[in-house]
């Protein structure tokens, strides 16, 4: 639902991956409380590829799906799957996908991986991704495909960048710049649950900018009458509707 589960404030020179067993093991031991009978997944890109990332997935039985960095090992084992032919049409795309089990000398183990090749129309090289998991009972292209859909959490962090400035860090102190960080986070999930319980399916993908015209940045006057609160909202006002609509929504909600 694109929710906001967790932020911690960092260093600008911390690596991706930098105290990530201390930021996943509550979180997850948490959601596996709340929600016992639920699967859960975690995605995430190369910058994650690190052993300690798998070994909290799997310590706590939730699955991961994590993009992994090219090397030439990888590259050598994907290109061992790669067959050209007399019959290549040079002239068209071409793109393959395999399963392998493999170790990194990094792992204690080894672990699935994926890998996709492709070969844009007419050149002569491959190029290779790969992912490691471990949801071993997929079909690589299934696992390419679960793995791209990341690409909806990105557009989630750029609204919650562009929208609610989540990244500032203007103020001259560290934690100064977390509580700020904190407060974007609380106003970016009650944006999110009024998108999921107050807006109509149409209106639901709305970004927030558009949301503060329509809804926040309204010109009205309250009016007290005897022991009542009225709100009037301007006769100008384009999207009255709309905000009374979900100001009921928002009223029925229990």
């Amino acid at each position: 639902d694109g929710n906001l589960l967790k932020a911690v404030l960092r260093p600008g020179n911390a690596y991706t991956s930098k105290d990530v067993k201390a930021f996943l093991t509550p979180l997850l031991k948490h959601y596996q409380t709340q929600l016992p009978t639920t699967d859960i997944l975690v995605r995430g890109d190369s910058g994650f590829a690190t052993p300690e990332v798998y070994d909290v997935c799997e310590a706590n039985d939730v699955f991961y799906i994590i993009r992994l960095k090219r090397n030439r090992k990888l590259q050598n084992l994907a290109e061992k799957f790669v067959k050209i032919s007399d019959q290549t049409q040079w002239q068209e795309e071409e793109t393959h996908y395999y399963s392998e089990i493999y170790q990194s000398a990094s792992w204690p183990k080894p672990r699935q991986i994926y890998i996709k090749s492709t070969r844009v129309a007419g050149e002569l090289i491959f190029s290779h991704e790969f992912i490691v998991t471990n949801l071993t009972n997929l079909t690589a292209e299934t696992a390419f495909e679960l793995y791209h859909k990341r690409g909806q959490m990105e557009n989630y962090i750029k609204e919650a960048k562009t929208g609610f400035f989540f990244d500032k860090t203007d103020s001259s102190t560290f934690n100064a710049n977390a509580a700020r960080m904190m407060v974007s986070v609380l106003a970016y999930n009650i944006v999110n649950f009024l998108k999921q319980l107050a807006l109509t399916k149409h209106d639901s993908g709305l970004c927030v900018s558009t949301l503060r015209i329509r809804l926040f940045k309204v010109a009205a006057r309250v009016v007290h009458t005897g022991r009542r609160i009225q709100l009037r909202l301007s006769s100008y006002h384009v999207y009255h509707r709309l905000f009374y609509q979900v100001l009921q929504r928002i009223q029925a909600i229990e």
